[in-house]
This record gives structure tokens, C-alpha cells and sequence, in this order.
């Protein structure tokens, strides 16, 4: 919970007690979770579950999504298109997953490959929630499901120009909401980002979540090129050497960026080959003074000190590790250790953040790939794969498979969600509350 700031865990303490739940229980604001990095503080939580043991409720969903699930006290938010290819944002009901409400944020789903126009994850604060969506339409409601504000960003700043449909999930801190656009310039090659602007900018956006108005606009740019220009990362708020700040990773950099203004304090080149092709899609994570982030298609896992100054890109990185290399599963930060997993050989790793060493490696097993990122609990690792096997391995000091649950509901793109002490966990079909009633 370090890297979780102290404003946060006040309105975390506040809002459970208002809502009568359990000093231990914590909630799940955003995709990667409370402290930004896959872990939640939960205990007590399953290691024997199946479609009819262990489940709480569940609750068939409209279409498929790799969205996570955001929750906080009694509520659950949930991103989905449906058959008429409306792009809707759901309010379930934590104790028995009745829908609450229903709000039609925009239309105009399509899918291309893995991703459709709602893989991007809501985020909540506990007094609003805000989806974005591959369209580019950004909103903020209520938790009665009133809209407070709508506005598609593509009007003013062009449609995303990325060839798998934007992914990236918009980020709350500290009273401030952060969009990341890293994509392709020129656009021409992608049908469904052409519009009126022959030209795209990559840059971070910060808004009010009160009212969707610009605080400020940072372009961000990069000497990457064609499908390299794009990531389908999101930032990580901490604070660091240079105060408030934020880490981005995409167009085969990392950079640190004030979380008040948008300037970039350090950035470095995270491989030195050079590919018209190399996407990021895993986002960045703090392993204490570390920003630790994965290249793509078997580029290593590097860890950089924050404190930089400019270009540091000739300065080596803390660690680097080549051996498991992580191309689309985001790494875990929990219980001071790094779990990296290489979704494609379907193996978890444990390092030693502050060394990048190995501690131990071992297999998922099965022959479907793990799209999703590992969430550690309860001094366990969650992980899903493809086809909808849960695997949850020992977060211990040696390689432990602690269970494996098929499911069978692919395509499972989304990663395990962790509050009030259940497991959330989204498949092609349904979302599964598993955990005491």
C-alpha cells in the first residue's frame, strides 16, 4: 500500500465505515487494484471454488469485454457492449449481483482480434465512476447512475489512431482523472481512426472528474515508429524524487511526468533494437523507488530508479531480466516481491525487485495463453487464463499450484478482481462473485 496515497486511504477508511463493512475489507477502485500494482490487502479469500461451490452470485453480462471489474463498498461497475453494439456502463449490486442500473454511454462497438471498444476498465473514487471507451467517449456518473458529464475526445483531439482499438484504462488520483493516447501518426492506415485530423498527437490528458473540463494537455513524443508509436498501457501514480508523479510506459519508452503540470522529468529507451512493430500493451509498476516496466515480444523486464534528470537512456537501468519476459500480462508488486508472468509460455516468475534475481519460476500448466494480469491476495496469485482456467499459485518463497479451477467461459481477458473479502472474476459470459455470501 505504499505507493497508495494517504488522501486515498482516508476516503478508503471514511467510505467503509459509512457503508458497515469490515475494517479489513478494501476496495477495488481501478484495474490494477488499491495500490496500482494487482495487490489487495484481502484475507480470507477462496482457494476452492467452482460454477456452483464457493459462488456468491452470478451475474450473466450483455457481451464480452477484457475490462475489470472497479468496486467500492456495495457496488459494482462493469463496461460491456450488447447485441446492438451499445457501449453501456453497469451498476450491480455487490450482495447478490442485481443490476441496479444501466447507462448507454455511446454506440458504435466493433471488435478487431482481442479487443472490442470497451476493453478499457472503469474507475471510481466512491462518489463517481468514469468509463472510457475505444470510441473515445469519456463519462462520469454517479453512483444512482445520474450523468454528471459526457464529451468524446476524439472531437477535439482526433479518434485513436491504434490498430487493436485503443486499450489503455483512464486513472483517478488525488482529484485528478488521467487519460493516456499513445498511437500512430498519420492514422491513414486504420479505417476505423480516420476522421477530418490528418494528423495524431501522443499525449497525457488531465481532467477535472467533476465537470470532464482539461486541466492540461501534455504531448508526449517518441522517435518510435508505425504500430511502435502505439501503447495500450496505463499510467502509475506515485511519489517520487521529483514530487507527485506519473509513469508511463509506450513507443518503446518509459517516462516520469509531474502529476501537476504533465512535464516529463526522465525518460529512457527501454531496448535498443528498433521495430516498426513492438506495441506495449503492459503497463509500468512501482516496486518501492523503482519503475519497473516489460517490453514486448520477448523483450526483457528492466527496473529504472526514479530521479532521473532528461534523457538517461545511457545511464543502465538497476536490473534487467531476459528470461521471462512479460508481452501483454501486466507484473505484480506484492509482499515485496515482483511476479512477472510470460502469458504465452504460461509461466509465473518471482523476482527480487530490488535486484531483479530470481527467487523461483514454474508452470501454469495447460496449453491455453494467460492475457490477463496476476492479482496477489491472501498471500496467493489469481491468474485466468484464455479458455476461463483460474490458476492460483502460493505467493510464498517457493513455486506452489495451489488450485486449478476450469471455468470454461472464454474468451478471459479480464483480470481477477479482489473486495470485501470475494473474488470478481469476469468471463466471456458471466461476472462471477465467488466468496461467503
Amino acid at each position: 500500500m505504499k505507493h497508495m496515497h494517504l488522501k486515498n486511504l482516508l476516503l478508503v477508511a471514511v467510505t467503509l465505515g459509512l457503508t458497515g463493512s469490515s475494517a479489513r475489507s478494501e476496495n477495488w477502485p481501478q484495474w490494477r487494484g488499491p495500490a496500482f500494482n494487482g495487490s489487495s490487502p484481502e484475507t480470507g479469500l477462496p482457494v476452492t471454488f467452482s460454477k456452483t461451490e464457493n459462488i456468491a452470485w452470478a451475474r450473466p453480462l450483455p457481451g464480452r469485454s477484457g475490462a475489470t471489474p472497479a468496486i467500492w463498498g456495495d457496488s459494482v461497475f462493469v463496461t460491456s457492449p450488447d447485441a446492438q453494439k451499445n457501449l453501456l456502463l453497469l451498476c450491480l449490486n455487490r450482495k447478490d449481483g442485481s443490476v441496479r442500473w444501466t447507462q448507454t454511454v455511446a454506440a458504435g462497438d466493433r471488435a478487431n482480434e482481442r479487443n472490442n471498444m470497451t476493453t478499457p476498465s472503469p474507475v471510481t473514487d466512491g462518489k463517481l465512476v468514469i468509463a472510457l471507451y475505444g470510441t473515445s467517449d469519456l463519462a462520469a456518473y454517479d453512483f444512482a447512475g445520474k450523468e454528471l458529464w459526457k464529451r468524446n475526445l476524439g472531437k477535439d483531439y482526433g479518434k485513436f489512431s491504434i490498430m487493436w482499438l485503443y486499450g489503455s484504462s483512464p486513472l483517478l488520483d488525488q482529484g485528478k482523472l488521467y487519460v493516456q493516447v499513445l498511437q500512430r501518426d498519420p492514422p491513414a492506415d486504420y479505417p476505423h481512426a480516420i476522421d477530418a485530423k490528418k494528423e495524431r498527437d501522443s499525449y497525457l490528458l488531465c481532467l477535472d472528474p467533476e465537470t470532464g473540463k482539461d486541466l492540461w494537455r501534455h504531448v508526449r513524443k517518441t522517435d518510435s515508429t508505425k504500430e511502435s508509436q502505439e501503447a495500450y498501457s496505463t499510467p502509475v501514480p506515485f511519489t517520487g524524487k521529483n514530487g507527485p508523479s506519473l509513469a508511463i510506459v509506450g513507443g518503446d519508452h518509459v517516462s516520469v511526468h509531474s502529476a501537476k503540470t504533465g512535464e516529463e522529468f526522465w525518460r529512457a529507451r527501454l531496448y535498443e533494437k528498433r521495430d516498426d512493430w513492438y506495441r506495449i500493451v503492459t503497463s509500468p509498476v512501482m516496486a518501492d523507488d523503482l519503475v519497473v516496466a516489460g517490453g514486448p515480444k520477448g523483450q526483457p523486464v528492466v527496473a529504472y530508479k526514479d530521479g532521473g534528470k532528461g534523457d538517461v537512456t545511457s545511464t543502465p537501468p538497476a536490473w534487467s531480466f531476459k528470461e521471462a519476459p512479460t508481452d501483454w500480462s501486466t507484473p505484480l508488486y506484492y509482499k515485496g516481491k515482483l511476479f512477472v508472468l510470460d502469458g504465452g509460455k504460461k509461466v509465473l516468475t518471482c523476482l527480487d525487485p530490488k535486484t531483479g534475481v530470481k527467487k523461483w519460476s514454474g508452470s501454469l500448466g495447460g496449453t491455453d495463453t494467460f492475457w490477463s494480469s496476476p492479482t496477489g491476495a491472501d498471500g496467493k496469485i489469481y491468474s485466468i487464463n484464455e479458455k476461463g482456467t483460474v490458476v492460483i499459485a502460493d505467493a510464498g518463497d517457493e513455486f506452489k499450484i495451489l488450485a486449478t479451477i476450469p471455468l470454461d467461459e472464454g474468451p478471459c481477458r479480464s483480470s481477477v478482481a479482489v473486495a470485501g473479502g470475494q473474488l470478481f472474476i469476469r468471463t466471456a459470459r458471466n461476472l462471477y462473485c465467488v466468496g461467503k455470501k
